[in-house]
């Protein structure tokens, strides 16, 4: 799901696009996050 809102993220946003989709903007945020940071 992270990869569909990093495609479409740009033209919806982050939050209306979570509102869709069974997924909180906190939890999509801490997935970039580790992402970024893996010890975090």
């Amino acid at each position: 799901m992270a990869s569909f809102i990093d495609t479409h993220r740009l033209s919806h946003g982050v939050e209306p696009i979570c509102a869709v989709l069974p997924i909180t903007p906190s939890s999509y945020y801490e997935h970039k996050a580790r992402q970024a940071n893996p010890e975090r």
